[in-house]
């Protein structure tokens, strides 16, 4: 159960890391994803910000799985001993 967890954990720091990646590349393109300079996308840089924002939070959650599941290991392997 725990080896399960931590999967999950690192699973979810990896899908983090690419909704930032894309989140990060929407802010540098400005938010357009139409062609440059377009009416539509002038300014949206909102939602992309948005986006950044949520994944980054969703790296740092994952990551604190993960670190539980290590301290749990941890604690297990101490018992143990």
């Amino acid at each position: 159960m725990i080896n399960n967890t931590l999967g999950i954990g690192i699973q979810g720091i990896q899908d983090g890391m690419v909704g930032m990646d894309n989140a990060a590349r929407k802010i540098a393109r400005g938010g357009a994803d139409g062609p440059q300079g377009s009416a539509e996308g002038a300014g949206n840089l909102a939602e992309p910000m948005i986006e950044l924002n949520l994944y980054k939070r969703s790296v740092e959650a994952s990551a604190q799985v993960v670190k539980t599941a290590d301290e749990t290991i941890g604690t297990l392997l101490d018992i143990k001993v």
